[in-house]
């Protein structure tokens, strides 16, 4: 790997990664725990040496910025970097060492940031965050190149009609070529958007439980008590990084027959509560789970929708009463797989239901909610980007089932998904 604080770069990887702080001993930490990913890391000790490097070199998957800097802080770095057009699709992390605020977060946000890492760095946790966008800009080279190839053969299918205007049958023939380009063109930029949001989204959860329980062991008096928040730290970074690699791999839409195992459900959800611990207790929310099937499934996505819906269901509870969740599944009869009609009518199928005592909603709305993005309510009155409920769809569509909601505003909801007992060869 070579390193350099010139815009010239040559080294073996094409991730170009460039690392802002105006301390050479930080410089050189982040240097070392990334080396081993062989990327090729550019280095500035200042705000203003890091826009001079910017002027000639602009092809970076990612820019890890101290916020802390004497003369022009990161803040106002990131500030002049997203004003250029080639600049401003390069993702920013902020490196700080205080201010764990939402005010303070949010500027960041404001700059452009799409994470935070605080100091000291966790290496395991910067590597794993540095991948994700890594791959997001390996996705987006692709999608660039694809777009041009695009738009290659529309110039040629447009060029063609020009040609053979005489022909009606051909120009139309060519016309629905063009239209099928266009709308693949559009599919693989939503696409490319929802992975983006999504791991930022899911990541968030595990990151939160870590620095609690890190604030715990600072206050801990017994060695007991570290060992316990040690292990919970040791359990969120794993799903994290285990979150990681299916958001990758479900990105590509990497899901074979082979990911496909006998799972008990019962199980799964409960890894799910777990993992939901906190805000189970500090809600004093009941979840019961009713004897759940066994099917064939991939555990770690399948883990993914229990943990959304649960967490969901937390989240929109009425202010005078605590959330009670309850788990239960039937077998579905035929004349209820003919309801649905993107199921097949010659696979057993299980009906599991998630339901709540919240504050529902309006059931004119049970299709929207699925929506990328979408939103019922503000985000000061609840947290979250709208991008939860359709990740469950998007995991039930993998699995061949269906996932639709019941709902009466104040009488809380219930979440109806269709899963198949074995899925098809």
């Amino acid at each position: 790997m070579q390193l350099s604080n010139s815009p010239d770069i040559k080294g073996k990887s094409d991730i170009n990664i460039l690392v802002v702080d105006d301390r050479e001993d930080n410089l050189f930490s982040i240097e070392t725990i990334l080396e081993k990913d062989n990327y090729n890391i550019v280095k500035a000790n200042s705000g203003r040496a890091a826009l001079k490097i910017l002027l000639h070199q602009y092809n970076f998957s990612l820019i890890l910025m101290d916020v802390q800097m004497p003369d022009m802080n990161g803040f106002e770095t990131a500030t002049i970097i997203y004003q250029r057009e080639k600049l401003k699709n390069i993702p920013v992390i902020f490196i700080t060492a205080h201010n764990k605020d939402e005010e303070y977060i949010f500027k960041g946000y404001q700059m452009g940031a799409v994470d935070y890492i605080y100091k000291p760095i966790n290496p395991e946790l910067l590597r794993a965050k540095v991948s994700v966008f890594v791959e997001l800009h390996r996705k987006n080279q692709q999608l660039l190149a694809h777009e041009e190839k695009l738009l290659m053969i529309n110039k040629s299918l447009q060029n063609e009609i020009e040609e053979r205007k005489a022909s009606e049958q051909n120009v139309k023939l060519l016309n629905k070529q063009l239209l099928e380009n266009n709308l693949n063109l559009k599919a693989i930029n939503e696409e490319l958007d929802r992975f983006a949001y999504v791991a930022s989204h899911d990541l968030q959860e595990p990151l939160r439980k870590i620095m609690v329980f890190s604030d715990k062991i600072l206050s801990a008096d017994k060695d007991q008590e570290v060992e316990k928040y040690l292990k919970k730290i040791i359990d969120s970074s794993q799903r994290m990084q285990s979150l990681i690699n299916d958001l990758l791999r479900f990105s590509r839409q990497d899901v074979h027959a082979t990911d496909f195992i006998q799972t008990d459900l019962n199980a799964v959800a409960k890894e799910a509560v777990f993992e939901l611990e906190i805000e189970i207790e500090k809600t004093k929310a009941q979840v019961n789970i009713n004897s759940l099937p066994s099917v064939w499934a991939v555990p770690s996505l399948i883990q993914q929708l229990f943990y959304n819906l649960i967490n969901n269901a937390i989240k929109f509870r009425k202010d005078e009463s605590f959330p009670v969740i309850n788990i239960y599944a039937d077998k579905m009869q035929p004349s209820e797989i003919n309801i649905y009609k993107k199921l097949s009518d010659n696979v057993d199928y299980y009906k599991i239901n998630i339901s709540d005592n919240g504050i529902g909603f309006d059931e004119q709305y049970s299709e929207e909610i699925f929506v990328p993005f979408k939103r019922l309510h503000s985000y000061h009155e609840y947290e979250g980007t709208g991008v939860g409920l359709s990740i469950c769809k998007k995991i039930i569509e993998k699995h061949n089932g269906f996932i639709t909601a019941k709902s009466k505003l104040d009488e809380g909801s219930t979440f109806i998904i269709a899963l198949p007992e074995k899925q098809a060869v």
